[in-house]
């Protein structure tokens, strides 16, 4: 009771510069709760932002892989992922197995995939009789590929994949075409040197493997611009693709989109050799998911394949996240820095004002440590007061920052709480002692005295 005596009448007193402790140790529980709230949470939602950039995996045959690493051709996963070779594919993977990505361990994970059929074809966009050439361009990139196919899994569930989602940085004039159509997506630069609008109506002419001369009309429904090369290119349905190069059931790449995990050491290590990994390592690796480890995944389950990351777009996840985490560390720090420093300062003048009320204090009996005990109770009281308001208001700021930055919420893991009170009860004791070593040097006669 006398300890709650004294830590009345200290409030009563000396409230301003209690309510400056509450306050700093507040801001400093807001800030920690904040940015630490959104390094828990920036992982995944980091990937997910730059994941709309584009594929971080690209599924080849397997030959084709071989090739590209004994030449460093074209085709390496590091290239544009919409880049398309200048000669035809000669080796291929099954259109029909594309839909087994979805049956992987990390299935969740893959939010988006589109198989690709690149070849080149013969342009026409004047009528079979018209003998003019302005209207004609010979070797254009044709794409066949999905662009919103709905999948119907064997396990009851549906999803729907394709270039819709796949290519969501295309600045697009029109709509997109319908699977399975006669319909397509021509770049700008190809448009524009065909003369074609949305709308109109070309022909492809092929040349297929037999010697066969294969034709097909395609409708333009859009006019895109990718920003890039691809702007040369058509896009159009693989099945439609697949009859007009007699190629049936046939792709040559597949582009996958997966939240992954940055790279670390072990994924290093993994990517290189698997087989090197010793069994935890291996459990490790193959249960986290890693670009490497979703691509192994993906490899077990499409016959023939090698599944490359694209390395540039896992290096920008990883620098990205690396360097967000950093800055959001180092704000927590200086407000923990900051913190001491003011409840240090605010403690220590306290003290001194309140010298021939603890002189008093010892005089009368109480021990140095009774004393000490006696503030820090009241530092403890007021701290705790102010960490828990900081949180309330740092769970709201991280939620601000999450739907500002990320488009959606910051999921508030009970670590960073704990974490948190952790670190300010660190923090005002460190404060504390080096203010309450003044009170062992108080000498009640003197003090009482006016010494």
């Amino acid at each position: 009771m006398f300890f709650l005596r004294m830590i009345f009448r200290s409030f009563s007193r000396q409230f301003k510069r209690r309510l400056l402790i509450a306050v700093t140790v507040c801001l400093s529980a807001t800030v920690s709760v904040a940015m630490l709230g959104v390094v828990f949470d920036v992982g995944d939602k980091l990937n997910a932002e730059l994941s709309t950039y584009g594929s971080n995996i690209i599924v080849q045959p397997k030959a084709d892989a071989v090739v590209n690493d004994l030449y460093n051709t074209g085709g390496d996963a590091d290239s544009s992922a919409s880049g398309t070779s200048e000669s035809d594919p000669t080796t291929f993977l099954k259109e029909s197995d594309v839909p087994k990505i979805k049956t992987i361990f990390w299935a969740f994970n893959i939010t988006n995939f589109a198989p690709e059929l690149n070849i080149h074809a013969d342009v026409n966009c004047a009528s079979e009789s018209a003998d003019s050439s302005s209207c004609k361009a010979s070797g254009v990139p044709i794409v066949g590929t999905w662009f919103a196919k709905t999948l119907h899994m064997d396990s009851g569930e549906s999803t729907v994949a394709g270039m819709n989602g796949m290519r969501s940085w295309w600045k697009l004039d029109g709509s997109w075409p319908k699977d399975d159509s006669a319909q397509g997506l021509i770049g700008t630069t190809l448009a524009s040197k065909l003369g074609v609008a949305t709308g109109d109506t070309v022909t492809l002419y092929k040349t297929t493997a037999d010697g066969s001369r294969n034709k097909q009309q395609i409708t333009i429904t859009g006019i895109y611009d990718s920003g890039d090369s691809d702007n040369n290119a058509m896009y159009i349905p693989s099945s439609t693709a697949q009859v007009l190069a007699n190629l049936p059931d046939s792709i040559d790449k597949i582009e996958v989109k997966a939240l992954t995990t940055p790279d670390n050491d072990l994924a290093r290590k993994a990517s290189k050799n698997p087989n090197a990994l010793t069994q935890d390592e291996w459990e490790t690796w193959y249960c986290t998911a890693y670009p490497s480890s979703i691509a192994y995944q993906i490899e077990e389950v499409i016959p023939g394949s090698v599944a490359k990351q694209v390395r540039q777009v896992a290096a920008l996840q990883g620098d990205v996240l690396q360097k967000t985490q950093a800055v959001m560390v180092l704000m927590t720090v200086l407000s923990l820095v900051a913190a001491a420093i003011a409840v240090a300062n605010l403690m220590a003048a306290s003290i001194g004002e309140r010298g021939s009320e603890l002189a008093l204090l010892k005089a009368i009996g109480a021990t140095d440590g009774a004393v000490s005990r006696l503030m820090l109770a009241e530092t403890a009281v007021i701290s705790l007061v102010g960490a828990i308001v900081g949180a309330l208001l740092g769970s709201c700021v991280a939620q601000i920052v999450g739907h500002v930055v990320f488009g959606s919420g910051i999921t508030m893991r009970p670590m960073v709480f704990v974490l948190v009170f952790v670190l300010l009860t660190l923090t005002v004791l460190i404060a504390s002692f080096s203010s309450i070593r003044s009170i062992l040097g108080l000498k009640p006669a003197e003090v009482l005295h006016g010494r």
